[in-house]
């Protein structure tokens, strides 16, 4: 019984997904569904990302937290359309959420919605929300394990972030290992590894990003 349940939902989830994707592509957007666990970085990734896009992309970004608008203020303070979605307990977003605030965001004006999700390595991976493309950020420092822990986020993803490489001098992680195991989930994961603190790393980001938009 519960698993129909379960299927039920999932499959209402991706009928509303659909119509968020046709929303979206009809308006020109790329939209990412940006995807980690707590803390690996996904504000800052962006925090660094739109400034250095400035006058090439005009970004727009939906904030997702179980509470508090702490990373939408940021976002706000780059002058980006930013809409904040607090779940209240809930460990991801849901097409249903994105639905009911899209007509708030201005996609005649921006070229690239980033719907930065619940932190969570889970749950997110397994709820479409209308994305064109699923992107997963890593921190270095949660450990060469999580590829096989975690493997449904490394195969739904089309490109991979392994963030905080200025650590590696100071941690116990076998970085082959992570690129090793992730590939064999999804060989084809594009994987890209930066530092937001130093910005090692994030010209090759900023390029797929200019080029996943164009190509679109």
């Amino acid at each position: 019984m519960q698993v129909r349940m379960v299927k039920k939902i999932l499959e209402a989830n991706d009928r509303i997904a659909e119509e968020n994707r046709r929303t979206l592509k009809d308006a020109g957007v790329l939209s990412i569904n940006l995807m980690s666990a707590p803390g690996a970085g996904k504000t800052t990734l962006l925090a660094k990302t739109i400034p250095v896009l400035a006058g090439r992309l005009r970004f727009g970004v939906i904030e997702g937290d179980i509470q508090g608008t702490y990373d939408a203020e940021v976002i706000a303070a780059l002058g980006v359309p930013v809409i904040q979605i607090n779940t209240e307990g809930a460990c991801h977003l849901d097409a249903n959420m994105i639905s009911d605030i899209l007509p708030e965001m201005p996609l005649a004006d921006i070229d690239v919605l980033v719907i930065e999700n619940v932190g969570n390595l889970v749950c997110p991976a397994e709820f479409d929300v209308g994305e064109e493309a699923k992107v997963m950020l890593l921190s270095v420092t949660e450990g060469h394990d999580k590829p096989l822990k975690y493997p449904l986020m490394f195969q739904k993803s089309e490109a991979l972030i392994l963030n905080k490489i200025d650590l590696l001098p100071h941690i116990d992680v076998d970085m082959e290992k992570i690129r090793r195991d992730a590939l064999a989930l999804n060989p084809k994961l594009k994987i890209f590894e930066i530092s937001c603190r130093s910005g090692e790393g994030m010209d090759a980001w900023i390029t797929w990003l200019q080029t996943r938009r164009q190509g679109r």
